[in-house]
């Protein structure tokens, strides 16, 4: 094992890692076991639980949303089965007050910001969810794959510039980093020292394109250096090397670190981070993933399931036992029941969807908005609702 505790090929399940011999942080073990060289992050036992509580929570909504929208609950919806690992672990090592910029798969770091309830409308097509979470310093999420990136560079920005003592976080995928907006936030982050931390989720698939067809590099990690900053790798299905490896970010961009020479000691400093994961399900539920990867190369990764190994440690601790356990996935089923439950009682406005995309409506815009009123008006709202 390296000075990181990259290598876990040690360990009694090595034979069905698939990052066994990758270099990338971790903390826990396939197992749930802490590695023999690594550092538990010294958290209160609350703590522990509560990560692991909101890991249940986000994989309880996953499977919900998953089954409205089969039902037409919900719009075409992005999976996050096997990454809540980085997503709810990153969160946590941040505080309140930092903004995190959102791609459309984290949906971990909004249930840690507990606005579950707020959040589900914009899946059912309520622009209220993303003012919402916007509340909480969840910038709404965004469909167009690294346009983020930008804007999450100029927040860090202003942050500095003002002396506030908040970091700006992106997350988007491996994809992104095909995209000119990744470069040129890299780029800009780099020059001007701004406290960004840009999180790659690694989950091998760009929709269908592998990661050996989405870059030459070795790793994504490494293309930081081409920006003047540190990139790390870490296991993103574990929760914990997770949160270190956020935390430990988060302070450098808050205080400082090593660089360019021209560059104060207290200059904040920008860093990548390579959440090498994978996603048990599809890109969205749109999508087949059978028509471009083999379900068999599946396995070995869910051996590395985030809850099992958070579950695992905490257990094998004592900080947690069955009933424990059984609390907080009865507490999770409550959570996203009742998230569901505020979310269908909003009475929709139709003339809503005519809204903020012109500031004066086109002739033929115009046109078919008062068209829908007049059809409303003569057979009344309820002959355009879905019947149950």
């Amino acid at each position: 094992m390296d000075e990181n505790g990259a290598d876990a090929a040690g360990s009694p399940d090595s034979n069905a890692d698939p990052l066994a011999d990758a270099d990338v942080y971790r903390v826990l073990g396939p197992d749930g076991s802490p590695l023999p060289d690594a550092t538990v992050p010294d958290l209160s036992d609350e703590r522990f639980r509560a990560i692991y509580r909101d890991l249940v929570v986000t994989r309880r909504f996953d499977e919900r949303a998953v089954s409205l929208q089969r039902q037409g609950r919900i719009g075409t919806y992005a999976p996050c089965a096997g990454q809540e690992g980085s997503a709810v672990g990153s969160t946590h090592a941040l505080a309140d007050r930092d903004l995190i910029s959102y791609q459309y798969r984290e949906h971990g770091a909004v249930v840690v910001r507990d606005l579950l309830s707020e959040y589900l409308p914009y899946w059912m097509g309520h622009e209220s969810g993303t003012e919402a979470i916007a509340d909480g310093n969840v910038f709404p999420l965004n469909i167009g794959i690294g346009a983020n990136l930008p804007h999450a560079v100029g927040a860090g920005w202003a942050f500095d510039y003002r002396d506030e003592d908040r970091v700006s976080v992106a997350h988007f995928g491996d994809g992104a980093t095909s995209e000119g907006d990744f470069h040129e936030a890299m780029n800009f982050a780099g020059v001007f020292d701004t406290p960004t931390l840009f999180c790659c989720h690694n989950n091998g698939w760009a929709i269908s394109i592998p990661q050996s067809r989405q870059t030459a590099s070795e790793t994504f990690a490494e293309k930081a250096t081409a920006y003047g900053f540190d990139g790390v790798r870490v296991d993103g299905m574990d929760p914990l090397a997770s949160y270190v490896v956020t935390r430990e970010a988060a302070e450098r961009a808050r205080a400082g670190g090593e660089g360019p020479a021209d560059a104060s000691a207290d200059t904040p400093r920008p860093a990548l981070i390579e959440f090498v994961e994978y996603r048990f399900g599809a890109h969205t539920t749109a999508d087949d993933p059978t028509a471009y990867r083999d379900p068999d190369d599946v396995d070995p990764w869910r051996a590395l399931d985030p809850l099992d190994r958070m579950e695992a440690f905490l257990r094998e601790t004592g900080r947690i036992d069955d009933e424990g356990v059984a609390a907080i996935r009865e507490e999770a089923d409550d959570v996203v029941a009742d998230a569901i439950d505020v979310a269908e009682s909003i009475e929709a406005d139709p003339t809503d969807m005519f809204d903020h995309a012109y500031a004066d409506l086109p002739p033929e815009i115009r046109r078919q908005r008062d068209e829908l009123l007049a059809a409303i008006d003569e057979h009344g709202e309820g002959s355009f609702h879905r019947e149950e």
